[in-house]
């Protein structure tokens, strides 16, 4: 065969080849894919429901091509279980607080300190603005994509037995804390006595008197029950950890650009819808736990808490990075 001949045969067979491969692309991307989603809260919570209306406009812009299937309840686990699926893909997505991801990306790191906000304006122009971009996006490099900020109100205390004032309240205590390094020495520098613990064990140990008490949102307060064991709630508001919904990255890979815009899309879209169910259940929870004869105190003297926790930010803000990062969130004026 002369050497013209065998060039053209070649880029035909080449191209016959590329053409399969683009063939089996365009096949591949126009598969139906059900994405699984994580969370440990109950079906009627408001970060389950606002994942729920994620899937929905997904598959409507995509007629149905793409979807969610939110598995709620901790079906998959708890948090620190659902993040190491996440991370090699055996779970698609997650909705999910900063505090499990403060060992592991120093950005959140910075957004759960204590006492950083001032106000919930102040949260909001942090994490809607260029600021909340850039700690989203620091998740790519260890294994997740961050799409978007979901409410999560600002954490108070709850004790079984006497309710928490001052400081000298806090002394010796044994406080729940979600499974942080960060949270963890709050607490210490504070007097608590940190207990690492499971979301889904913490009733039981209310109950059972193996803690003194927990901190959260008034909203986990009450879906948990908490707040039967736990009757007194000091509105510390010492912490005022996002919430966030990550993509594992091994699956955002396997994507086209096309539907990773989309997917972001929607779930910037959901944040929206999430804060409005946040506001009714806050708002709800509020109520029943009131009703039902809890008790709220305000602190004595925050300006002594807010002096306690600065050796946490001497020790887990070490890098200059870090720091510009505190003062610029700071500087943030809402």
């Amino acid at each position: 065969m002369e050497m013209g001949k065998t060039s053209n045969w070649i880029k035909a067979f080449f191209l016959v080849v590329l053409c399969g491969l683009l063939s089996m692309g365009t096949a591949l991307a126009s598969e139906k894919k059900e994405f699984r989603s994580a969370d440990t809260h109950p079906a009627d919570y408001p970060t389950v429901q606002a994942m729920n209306y994620m899937g929905k406009i997904l598959s409507e812009r995509t007629n149905a091509r793409l979807s969610i299937s939110v598995f709620h309840s901790r079906q998959l686990g708890e948090e620190t279980d659902t993040i190491d699926m996440a991370r090699v893909g055996a779970v698609d997505l997650l909705r999910i607080s900063f505090a499990p991801f403060t060992d592991l990306i120093p950005e959140a790191r910075v957004l759960t300190l204590p006492f950083l906000f001032s106000s919930d304006a102040h949260f909001q122009a942090v994490i809607n603005g260029p600021i909340g971009k850039e700690v989203l996006a620091a998740f790519e490099q260890h294994g997740f994509i961050g799409l978007a900020y979901y409410e999560s109100g600002s954490r108070s205390f709850y004790t079984t037995e006497k309710p928490v004032r001052s400081l000298k309240d806090l002394k010796g205590l044994q406080i729940r804390v979600q499974n942080s390094d960060l949270i963890a020495a709050t607490m210490t520098a504070l007097g608590a006595i940190p207990i690492k613990m499971p979301f889904g064990q913490v009733s039981t140990a209310l109950e059972a008197s193996i803690i003194d008490g927990a901190e959260n949102n008034w909203s986990s307060y009450q879906s948990t029950g908490h707040y039967k064991a736990a009757p007194n709630y000091s509105l510390s508001r010492h912490l005022r950890v996002p919430e966030v919904v990550v993509m594992s990255k091994a699956v955002w890979d396997t994507l086209t650009h096309e539907d990773q815009t989309i997917i972001r899309q929607a779930a910037v879209d959901s944040q929206k819808v999430m804060a409005e169910l946040w506001k009714e259940r806050t708002d709800k929870a509020k109520k029943i736990v009131l009703d039902a004869g809890v008790q709220t105190y305000e602190l004595e003297d925050i300006s002594a808490f807010q002096e306690a926790v600065k050796p946490v930010y001497d020790q887990f803000i070490n890098d200059p990075k870090l720091k510009n990062l505190v003062s610029r969130i700071r500087a943030v004026h809402p």
